[in-house]
């Protein structure tokens, strides 16, 4: 991770500076004037600076900074806190990811302020901001050479390139633009029925209309669902374990991902979409199906990473309501309101006010996680229970009767047992006696443990002891009630209450006032898609066209603030925001719209002078090329080679081989696949296990599931191609390939099938004639080794995990 890209301010505002507030402040910064082993922590030079013993952060090398150090208690005579109990391990682990990333920090401020180099920005600045003003329609520009616009986003973009003397370039070669535009909408390789279809349907009816009908289709195909609605996953933090200590696995999470494939390939409306994640429990269903698709839509709100090893319950619930208050507002409005948890927000018009109306709106909503209490975490997140006449898919075992009653009785006895040694110790207590005697920490963990594990079994089950169908979601909670103003985010410092409310900098005025007996959530969702909102439709045009281009108009595309980048074409951001609400919120025909464009068309050929004039190409003077995601280069792989199972599996490996446990005890299983990617499904489905993801996810940069991703890294590192050379996965497909175009009649024409497969094209004379020899010097018993080793080449290239 680059040190100061915007994932990584992310991570440092959202887990890193509450920590500093909240435990360091006070005695080390220039507001408090206390600066004590003369370390200050209130600004990234005199962090990394450090005190009288050395630097406190060495950026990318955490065993060199005393920070880590002493928050770790690794040291006897350096040690902050300066008490007995050190910070939690959730948090030291996050320490030390921070410093090993790079330490990003953008406390960059003028010498001797505390603050960044500007003050918080006012509600009434905000306001101003292009961000927070309402997308208006422009009328497309008059352009110099209107044949080549297509529609209104090239003349949009062309008038940009004229005034910038730069041209467009030439369109894609249609083998080329046919690979690109498969891969985009649905995430696999056009086969080479396909590429012939697309060819003589462009000779008979022209190119534009063969364009058009290979879009229509690809949109209508249920392979869409699964490609886009996994760049939401990415937004959405989808996994399927808690993360961070304990990392207990979530079994119900799949449902969540089946729901969102299905809303992209249904093409639900965008507003309908987020207001059934934040909302769904809230509005009306006409059965019980829809009442349970209904409920597993707001797992968004559930699905996030939890300390499950957190001690204190008020600090675990209002770490969920941050988590949760972050993920939505930097997931649809590419802001993140929790940035203002402990102070007001450093860069934009966000304030610690409208942190805690948020939280009140949050705070007043229980969540279903799924886990209950064992040795390995003290929070217990009961399961959703969903309508048994939706019929929804069940992998966990039921209980015989006579069971169930016994199990009751053993919680019974275990409460009463519980009840009378808390009175003993009590009484003992009182009388000079020892309570410990009557009541150890030995019998309140034994209790606790196995109370939470008989819960965690009866939850599960019916009064029958049938198995319940289950599911992660939220629920409005029995209590609603405002948040208090807390000091400093600190729990233990709660103030006055904050009425439940949104942030002020956008104002709606007809849906200023929240329901008394509501927790105000189907509200905010209705804020938030209301179509005076100026953010909502543009953050997600922008991630649509990030999908499609590689780089959003706003690059950086999950931040719309001040600190974020501007958009390189303002008015075409507008005009796809605008024409996007207008559509009915339609993601399918605004991809639709993008893809028809002249601008998406463009080859992707290098041209030195447009180069020297705009190397990022924000003024999109070609197509960018880009390598693949980790999904399509698996996906792609497994199509190439004939293998790939289209179907969608049954619940997940989470669901039905792990269950609910510790991910640490999934390697003593036998039964799991050691790299989890045991499977020829598509990649959507593999299991996403915090900390422990499929080799080919993990090596090939798949979006870090415990934040809210929009724009994946790219990375080029040598684990990569010794994936590519070595890995199981690889050799078996290349011996599926090689198995596929081993009834070709001779290498020539094997050599021309694998290049349609792999490439959308034919081999040039001097690729035929080395695959030729490469594969014709093998003797008979020789040559299916030689085929295989020639595909694996192949299924290895630039060109196969390139899109131009």
């Amino acid at each position: 991770m680059v040190a100061d890209d915007a994932k990584g301010i992310a991570f440092f505002e959202s887990r890193i500076r509450p920590v500093l507030v909240k435990h360091c402040y006070k005695c080390h910064s220039v507001e408090t004037g206390k600066s004590n082993g003369g370390l200050l922590l209130d600004s990234r030079e005199k962090t990394r600076a450090g005190g009288d013993t050395g630097p406190a952060v060495v950026p990318g090398k955490p065993e060199q900074s005393l920070l880590l150090t002493a928050i770790s208690h690794t040291n006897s005579d350096l040690k902050m806190p300066p008490k007995k109990d050190r910070l939690p391990p959730a948090v030291i682990a996050d320490v030390k990811a921070w410093i090993s990333m790079g330490a990003p920090d953008p406390r960059k401020e003028a010498a001797g302020t505390v603050t960044a180099a500007r003050p918080p920005v006012t509600v009434e600045e905000g306001r101003k901001f292009w961000a927070y003003q309402k997308p208006v329609a422009v009328a497309p520009p008059a352009i110099s050479i209107p044949p080549w616009a297509r529609n209104e986003i090239d003349a949009f973009v062309i008038s940009k390139l004229e005034a910038s003397n730069l041209k467009p370039s030439l369109h894609a070669a249609p083998g080329t633009f046919l690979r690109r535009l498969h891969y985009d909408l649905v995430g696999l390789p056009p086969s080479p029925e396909a590429l012939a279809a697309f060819s003589a349907r462009g000779r008979v009816d022209g190119v534009e209309k063969a364009i058009e009908t290979e879009v229509d289709a690809l949109l209508a195909s249920p392979r869409f669902g699964e490609r886009w609605g996994r760049h939401w996953l990415d937004v959405a933090r989808f996994a399927e374990s808690s993360g961070k200590e304990a990392n207990i696995s979530f079994p119900y999470a799949f449902r969540y991902r089946d729901y969102v494939i299905d809303a992209f390939n249904d093409d639900v409306p965008y507003d309908r979409f987020l207001t059934e994640q934040i909302a769904g429990d809230l509005l009306p269903a006409s059965d019980d199906k829809e009442r349970a698709r209904l409920l597993i839509a707001t797992g968004f709100l559930a699905l996030g990473p939890k300390n499950l090893d957190e001690a204190d319950p008020r600090q675990f619930v209002a770490d969920l309501v941050d988590e949760q208050i972050d993920t939505v507002t930097r997931a649809v409005l590419a802001n993140s309101v929790a940035c203002a948890r402990c102070h007001d927000h450093k860069f934009d018009p966000f304030s610690m006010q409208d942190y805690y109306a948020l939280a009140g709106v949050f705070g007043s909503t229980r969540t279903f996680f799924g886990t209950y209490v064992t040795p390995s975490n003290r929070i217990a997140g009961d399961p959703l229970v969903l309508p048994k006449g939706a019929g929804a898919p069940i992998f966990h075992a039921g209980i015989p009767p006579q069971q169930v009653e016994k199990l009751k009785k053993q919680l019974a006895d275990l409460k009463k047992e519980d009840a009378d040694r808390r009175a003993a110790a009590m009484r003992a207590s009182m009388t000079g006696g020892d309570p410990e005697k009557f009541y150890s920490i030995t019998d309140a963990l034994r209790i606790f443990w196995t109370s939470g594990g008989i819960e965690g079994q009866l939850e599960k089950v019916d009064e029958n002891g049938a198995p319940l169908p289950l599911a992660m979601g939220v629920t409005d909670g029995a209590r609603i009630a405002d948040a208090p103003f807390m000091e400093r985010g600190d729990v233990a410092r709660p103030g006055k209450p904050v009425p439940r409310g949104f942030p002020r900098v956008i104002e709606i005025e007809s849906l200023s006032k929240l329901p008394a007996d509501r927790s105000g959530r189907l509200e905010f969702a209705r804020w938030l898609t209301h179509p005076d909102n100026p953010l909502t439709a543009r953050v997600m045009a922008n991630r649509v066209w990030r999908n499609l281009f590689g780089a959003g108009l706003v690059a950086t595309v999950d931040n719309f603030g001040f600190s974020g980048e501007r958009p390189s074409h303002p008015e075409l951001l507008d005009h796809l925001a605008v024409r996007f609400v207008a559509g009915g919120w339609s993601v399918k025909k605004l991809v639709r719209e993008i893809v028809l464009s002249r601008t998406y068309r463009q080859s992707s050929t290098y041209d030195p002078a447009a180069f020297k004039a705009d190397p990022d190409n924000r003024l999109l003077w070609r197509f960018p090329k880009r390598r693949m995601d980790a999904e399509a280069i698996r996906d792609g792989m497994l199509a190439v080679s004939g293998e790939l199972n289209e179907s969608r599996p049954a619940g997940s490996l989470v669901a039905k081989e792990i269950g609910d446990r510790p991910i640490s005890l999934i390697g003593l299983d036998p039964k799991i696949p050691k790299d989890l990617d045991g499977s020829l499904h598509r990649s959507v489905y593999l299991p996403v296990l915090r900390d422990t993801l499929p080799d080919v996810l993990d090596l090939f940069d798949f979006a870090e599931p415990s934040l809210v991703t929009g724009d994946r890294q790219t990375t080029n590192v040598p684990p990569q191609a010794l994936y590519l050379m070595n890995g199981p996965f690889v050799k078996a497909r290349a011996a599926g390939l090689a198995n596929r175009i081993a009834g070709e009649k001779d290498p020539a024409s094997q050599v021309r099938s694998a290049f349609l497969l792999c490439f959308s094209r034919e081999p040039d004379a001097e690729e035929l004639k080395l695959g030729i020899a490469f594969i014709g010097g093998g003797t008979k018993e020789s040559s299916k080794p030689i085929l295989t080793a020639y595909c694996q080449a192949l299924l290895a290239t630039a060109e196969f995990r390139n899109v131009d």
